[in-house]
């Protein structure tokens, strides 16, 4: 027998986040694949359809480079200047430029763009001069700038190839018309200002000029900046003459006062005193000789007598020599006071004529500044606006056409294999998500990978959807086992109801149960679910049906006491069972039936319907399955559905192990989740989850379900060939 795929589950302790893996949405995908096929298909056909009933569109484009190299004008400082380093800005204001009322206006008007674009159709309350003064705004024109460049591309698109490439290129025309026109209405707007400023400019400078010429004249001179240096250079040279002349006088002064006191010394400095140097070196001869002479002579010695009449000559001639020298020295002095009182007076002259010239030259300095001032900026005005009236009628190359637009061949729009394509990737991604989100708002139990990370419980086997398997149970026929006597198999025709996989996965299902745990044999099993429809009886029928198939001892009780359904299954009669051996004390032994055929395979029915059978299912359910189990390998308990119902509380607590039958698809995950708590408050052993009822477009398991009928059918034509 094959092993099950994806059972028992994997289940990882720490996770239960409930966030289903990738390969959960990749099997979403799968699942609803031919409906993503189908939209993806669909969304292309009409993406077909739409794009060849569209009107073909043209675009044309025309190129404008713009220089920022090329002087404004021709002359000038417009013919020097060089461009600021603010490109971006400058290119964004000719992009706002281009795309102006002014710009746009002619072009529209000589075109009839306005109509073509129905840009005012849907506003019918507008008037005419309404519609006729808004502003333009031209939707299939497009003004763009390629990085890095100085280049504007102009684009317009229209139905019309020739139309298209007209209008870019009449918008670059108008777009350069309209920037020479800009330039010409400044330089006539700043000619028109210069000039108005230029005749009270000129008032302004023949004022200063007649003021600068009234004060020569007051002045008469014609420089008086010349005057002021004369004045200045004779004051500096009489200022050395007076020092000099205080200096001289000083000089004489002190030689006037020394003579003066009688002293021979101050005599000798004068200028005079040459003169007496030499008499009184003879002085000094004669009384030498006289010394010798009065020596070797006495008095009455002529000799004696004439040296003695020389030496007084001398001393005489010493005398007036004084006299004449004080005399002189006198005059002198005099003299130079004099000459220094003179002095004094043309200094203190000259320095009252250099003080006033020097005043009335700080008010000669302002006024020519004035009248230079007021010539100098009238010449600059002048000369501006004769620069203004040559560069305004110069026509800028800086902005220019460097490609003109043509009709374009190919449309470009609509762009078929783009808009395939694009269609082609949002219809992908709007299928794919709306599978997923529709799978992620599915709240029901499903998916047998997803149970542990939702329920935090085991799935211990899933059971394919087969059609009209809860009607009836296939018969059981008696076959010989190897001499041992007669067992139980399921009867396989070709009109049986349950399918192969079915049975295969009942058989895994019991492995599951009585397999994975070797340290605690299970002896008694209930089966129960959250509400009722969800296959627990079925389950619970066909597993006691596989249990027996393996010559194992197996009893199935129905617990069902108000809906019994287990005795219609097998076609026995309902009107002794559990509920008589609860209420009336009957022994159980005596309520077990045998289907006809099956030798190791007894069923317990419910009974009659009681409501006081339930009440007492506590005690006596205890008891009978302690006995049961001592004779029978496997005891079955078919339970009502847990939410609502108290008895299958009692049940859970009286068997071996628990297990939930949830319907695949149908059961939410809040009642899975509330029967799972209810379990584990009451310390049931829980032994995992049955999906039941597994179809391909809730699982990804049912793939090996068509496995195994594949699998099986392959083996029943190798055995009819041999």
């Amino acid at each position: 027998m094959p092993a099950y795929p994806n059972w028992p589950p994997a289940v990882d302790s720490e996770v239960h986040d409930g966030a289903p893996p990738f390969a959960h949405h990749l099997w979403v995908l799968r699942r609803h694949r031919w409906k993503i096929l189908s939209f993806i298909a669909a969304c292309e056909l009409a993406t077909l359809i739409v794009s060849s009933r569209v009107t073909p569109i043209f675009e044309s484009t025309a190129v404008i480079d713009i220089d920022r190299q090329a002087p404004a004008g021709v002359i000038g400082d417009a013919a020097t200047r060089a461009s600021d380093n603010d490109s971006d800005q400058f290119l964004a204001t000719q992009i706002r430029l281009i795309e102006a009322d002014a710009v746009l206006r002619p072009v529209a008007q000589k075109y009839r763009l306005l109509e073509r674009e129905q840009q005012f159709r849907d506003l019918p309350q507008l008037s005419v001069s309404q519609v006729e003064g808004a502003p333009i705004l031209l939707r299939r024109l497009k003004v763009t700038r390629p990085p890095n460049t100085y280049l504007l591309l102009i684009s317009y698109r229209s139905p019309d190839a020739h139309l298209a490439a007209d209008v870019a290129n009449a918008i670059a025309n108008s777009y350069l018309q309209h920037a020479y026109n800009l330039r010409v209405r400044s330089s006539t707007n700043l000619a028109s200002y210069m000039e108005k400023e230029l005749e009270e400019l000129k008032a302004k400078m023949e004022t200063s000029t007649q003021r600068l010429f009234q004060f020569e004249r007051e002045l008469n001179v014609i420089n008086p900046e010349e005057k002021t240096n004369i004045v200045s250079a004779r004051l500096l040279q009489l200022n050395t003459e007076y020092t000099n002349a205080q200096a001289d006088r000083v000089r004489k002064e002190a030689a006037f006062n020394s003579v003066r006191s009688g002293s021979f010394a101050a005599a000798q400095v004068s200028t005079q005193g040459d003169a007496l140097k030499k008499l009184l070196e003879r002085q000094a001869e004669m009384q030498e000789k006289f010394a010798d002479v009065q020596g070797h002579y006495g008095v009455n010695h002529p000799e004696y007598k004439k040296v003695a009449a020389q030496v007084a000559e001398i001393d005489r001639q010493l005398q007036v020599a004084r006299a004449n020298i004080a005399q002189r020295v006198e005059s002198e002095f005099e003299e130079a006071a004099s000459r220094e009182r003179m002095l004094a007076r043309a200094v203190a002259e000259s320095k009252a004529q250099f003080d006033q010239l020097n005043a009335r030259s700080f008010e000669y300095q302002s006024l020519k500044r004035e009248a230079e001032g007021d010539r100098k900026v009238y010449d600059e005005l002048v000369r501006k606006i004769k620069e203004a009236g040559i560069n305004a009628s110069f026509q800028d190359s800086s902005i220019r056409i460097a490609d003109a637009a043509r009709p374009g061949v190919k449309p470009v729009f609509p762009r078929l294999g783009l808009n395939l394509l694009v269609a082609l990737l949002l219809s992908t991604v709007m299928g794919a998500a709306a599978a997923i989100i529709s799978d992620s708002l599915d709240k029901t139990v499903r998916d047998p990978d997803l149970v542990p990370r939702l329920l935090n419980a085991e799935v211990i086997g899933s059971l394919p959807m087969v059609k009209n398997w809860r009607t009836r149970i296939a018969p059981a026929v008696a076959v010989n086992g190897n001499g041992s006597g007669s067992t139980l198999a399921l009867a396989r025709t070709d009109d049986d109801p349950v399918s192969t996989a079915y049975r295969e996965a009942v058989r895994a299902l019991r492995n599951s149960i009585l397999l994975a745990d070797f340290d605690r044999h299970v002896h008694s099993i209930l089966i129960t679910s959250a509400s009722p429809g969800e296959g627990k009886s079925t389950i619970a029928a066909h597993l006691a049906l596989t249990h027996a198939a393996q010559r194992q001892k197996t009893l199935l009780i129905d617990g069902d006491m108000r809906r019994p359904s287990v005795h219609r299954r097998f076609q026995l009669p309902g009107s002794i069972g559990l509920s008589n051996v609860l209420v009336s004390g009957l022994a159980w032994r005596d309520a077990v039936l045998t289907p006809v055929g099956m030798t190791h395979f007894d069923i317990l029915p419910a009974g009659p319907p009681s409501h006081i059978a339930a009440d007492l299912m506590g005690h006596g359910l205890t008891q009978l399955l302690d006995e049961a189990s001592r004779e029978y390998d496997l005891v079955i308990l078919d339970a009502p559905p847990l939410l609502g119902f108290a008895e299958p509380l009692e049940m859970a607590t009286a068997v071996d192990g628990v297990v939930v039958v949830t319907r695949a698809g149908q059961t939410p995950r809040k009642a899975a989740s509330s029967v799972l708590s209810i379990l584990a408050r009451l310390r049931a052993n829980t032994l995992g989850v049955v999906l039941n009822e597994v179809r391909q477009d809730t699982s990804e398991s049912y793939y090996y379900y068509a496995h195994y009928a594949k699998y099986y059918k392959q083996g029943k034509g190798a055995k009819a060939g041999v």
